[in-house]
């Protein structure tokens, strides 16, 4: 029987090594620690909103919030919302917006989009079903490509398809990516468009697939063709917009987050400061990380997919002999010395 201590926030020092003894010592935010021979790093990979610099240059009386503060409608300023950000929340915070009467500005991204269901089944049905969340990180075209963003696929209460172009037929002012802010004016991308279209792009190939899985399959499912709506294409690109003339008081940030794992005091982080394993074990005997975006498969950052990474890992974690405690704490040591000397920490 195995005793486990969760700690819910760690803080400065984090979790460091203890070479003599073999285990680690982590300090959490209460000031509580504790010695252990394994450690789980569980914290998922949004620590901090994500908001541009250029944010600092909005006139002071406009309400900014990410859209992780985000609560309402209620909470905001009368007058128009500018969303920034249009994949999963920006889209169902905009959409939540605009069906209260509010006026919206969306500056839309370039988030796919896929149809919440299709021929009698949801989306993510289908994406399971075709094999795509068992797709792995070695199948990627690049080390960068797993912090790509999701795709577009529901709306609240209950779920239901979410489009843009419906969103311009409602009322909502579509605008290209924001590129800053000068003297009260946005600067804006004319990019929409070609957003839009690719969003489109992306919703094709996946009915596409869809129905050559079926008739790969020979499946009994109803048949379906999705509305073609192409009313963003009206939206006129502009490359700027007058903040007081549109009436907009409130800014809403839905731009993702970073992440930041600097809590482990180890050389464990690649470039990109995501950790270095292979399906949660890293290099450092009973260090582990769970819960992340591709950390094996398109499903390891989802509850989905999440328990057979965390099986994996107390696997490893239950065959650690102790008898071996003496032998890794050296091997460990020996790889630091590795890594200082060759100028990689």
């Amino acid at each position: 029987m195995r005793s486990a201590f969760i700690c819910r926030s760690a803080t400065a020092p984090g979790a460091e090594r203890n070479g003599r003894w073999g285990g680690y010592l982590v300090t959490c935010q209460d000031g509580s620690s504790i010695l252990t021979r394994n450690l789980v790093v569980a914290t998922g990979l949004y620590q901090e909103p994500k908001i541009p610099g250029f944010s600092a240059n909005f006139p002071r009386d406009i309400r900014q919030i990410h859209s992780d503060a985000y609560r309402n409608p209620q909470e905001l300023r009368p007058g128009a919302v500018l969303v920034v950000g249009s994949a999963q929340s920006g889209a169902q915070i905009a959409e939540e917006l605009y069906e209260t009467g509010r006026t919206v500005y969306l500056a839309v991204g370039r988030a796919g989009r896929v149809p919440r269901r299709y021929r009698g089944q949801d989306a993510n049905w289908w994406l399971a079903k075709m094999g795509r969340y068992e797709r792995t990180v070695d199948e990627l075209p690049s080390p960068k490509a797993k912090f790509a963003g999701k795709a577009l696929i529901s709306g609240t209460k209950g779920g239901h398809t979410l489009n843009l172009h419906q969103f311009a037929r409602d009322g909502v002012i579509l605008l290209g990516h924001l590129q800053g802010i000068d003297k009260g004016r946005i600067l804006l991308a004319p990019d929409l468009h070609q957003n839009l279209a690719e969003a489109d792009r992306h919703e094709a190939e996946f009915t596409k697939a869809v129905d050559a899985y079926v008739a790969r399959t020979g499946m009994i499912v109803p048949e379906e063709k999705l509305p073609v709506l192409r009313d963003g294409f009206d939206a006129s690109l502009l490359t700027e917009l007058d903040i007081g003339a549109a009436g907009i008081t409130n800014v809403i940030w839905a731009t993702s987050y970073s992440f930041d794992f600097s809590l482990v005091k180890l050389p464990v982080l690649d470039g990109d400061g995501y950790p270095v394993q292979k399906r949660g074990v890293t290099a450092y005997p009973g260090l582990y990380f769970l819960g992340l975006p591709w950390l094996h498969n398109a499903k390891s950052g989802l509850i989905y997919g999440v328990g057979e990474d965390a099986a994996y890992v107390a696997k490893s974690i239950a065959t650690r002999d102790p008898r071996n405690a003496a032998a890794e704490t050296s091997a460990a040591n020996d790889q630091e010395m590795l890594r200082h000397a060759s100028g990689s920490v």
